[in-house]
């Protein structure tokens, strides 16, 4: 079954007489030094806006999950892009009928997203992205728009991918990101001449990985936008 067709039959429904909470996915690769102190701001700021979730940083930058209060949430974040580092933070919203997260979690990290590859920095610069319309088109006349064919590769962990992923797309079934560049250095002759689009749920894991495969010669390998909920 597709990607649209799993996650939408397996949704939960909305009841309109339930007060909806907001629930908001974002990260931002941004050199960060001052953590400890940024770490306490975060967490005394959320709590005093009843938020809950997880928010991770480290010397690459921040990646969040919250949910709470609409007005709490968006005030929250309102304050969180006057810091000139976050200004240009992007979120994906979803709607819930109560917070899904049970606690709020303030963690600082090595990596926001675990690669072990300290030579991958996003902040020098991202690999090329394909925005939802345009994947939407190439997969439908079966090649990019210079002919190549296209496949698309799943950076998540196998656990994510067995609730849903884009139809044929390439799953190394991976226990944890940080398996990515062994299973690319094992597969990597499959993937010669093509059109690679890798994806993940938020965009996080595939924008390292697209980077670190180009880093081994994939010239053609693109990440998709905001991964899966922005494609939605």
């Amino acid at each position: 079954m597709s990607l649209i067709g799993r996650i939408i039959g397996a949704g939960p429904s909305y009841n309109p007489a339930v007060p909806p909470v907001l629930n908001i996915a974002a990260y931002r690769f941004v050199p960060l030094d001052d953590l400890p102190a940024l770490q306490d701001r975060l967490r005394r700021t959320a709590e005093a806006a009843a938020l809950k979730g997880t928010v991770l940083l480290a010397p690459e930058g921040i990646n969040l999950f919250l949910a709470g209060d609409a007005t709490a949430l968006r005030g929250w974040l309102e304050a969180l892009r006057a810091d000139r580092r976050f200004a240009g933070l992007v979120t994906k919203e979803s709607w819930s009928d109560a917070v899904p997260f049970g606690r709020l979690r303030v963690r600082l990290k090595r990596e926001i997203i675990r690669m072990n590859q300290p030579a991958i920095r996003p902040v020098d610069g991202r690999a090329p992205a394909v925005d939802g319309p345009t994947l939407a088109r190439w997969l439908q006349q079966g090649h990019c728009d210079e002919g190549r064919p296209v496949v698309m590769l799943d950076t998540r962990n196998a656990f994510e991918v067995d609730r849903g992923g884009f139809e044929g797309a390439i799953d190394w079934r991976l226990s944890k990101f940080s398996d990515f560049p062994a299973a690319l250095a094992a597969h990597q002759a499959e993937l010669a001449g093509k059109t690679v689009v890798s994806y993940c749920t938020g965009g996080i894991r595939c924008e390292k990985a697209a980077i670190w495969m180009r880093a081994q010669g994939l010239a053609h390998t693109w990440q998709l936008d905001g991964g899966i909920l922005n494609y939605f």
